[in-house]
């Protein structure tokens, strides 16, 4: 059975997106970016404020999943600028230091608004229970 989390930003129906898809135990949730729902860049000029904007989104989608960061298996951060990673990081760090995910980060990105420093995606398995 498939269930989704609604993207509400205004490129999500242009590009025909959810914010996040559950199918069985797994959920994924795309690239997510510190946005507000009239597509407002929250937090501008600031990585580690985006970062955790973008992560606070992401939390509420997989709440509506049944999923929790607890549940996270894979993160993946997106950069415009790699050498300003330590800041995305200290984000990261704060929700995933106990969880532990794999992760990738790379750098040197253009995202669809140049006020966008930095979009996050995750993997999730939620254990049956």
């Amino acid at each position: 059975m498939r269930k989704q989390v609604e993207a509400n930003r205004p490129w999500a129906k242009v590009m025909g997106y959810a914010r996040a898809v559950r199918v069985g135990n797994v959920v994924e949730v795309a690239g997510t970016a510190a946005a507000g729902p009239d597509g407002t860049v929250l937090s501008p000029g600031d990585v580690e404020g985006q970062t955790r904007a973008a992560l606070a989104t992401i939390d509420e989608a997989l709440g509506e999943l049944g999923a929790s960061f607890g549940d996270v298996v894979r993160t993946r951060i997106m950069l415009a600028d790699v050498s300003r990673w330590e800041e995305a990081a200290r984000a990261h760090g704060e929700v995933f230091g106990d969880v532990r995910p794999a992760n990738t980060t790379v750098g040197g990105l253009e995202f669809l608004d140049p006020a966008i420093l930095v979009e996050v995606e995750v993997s999730a398995v939620v254990e049956p229970g």
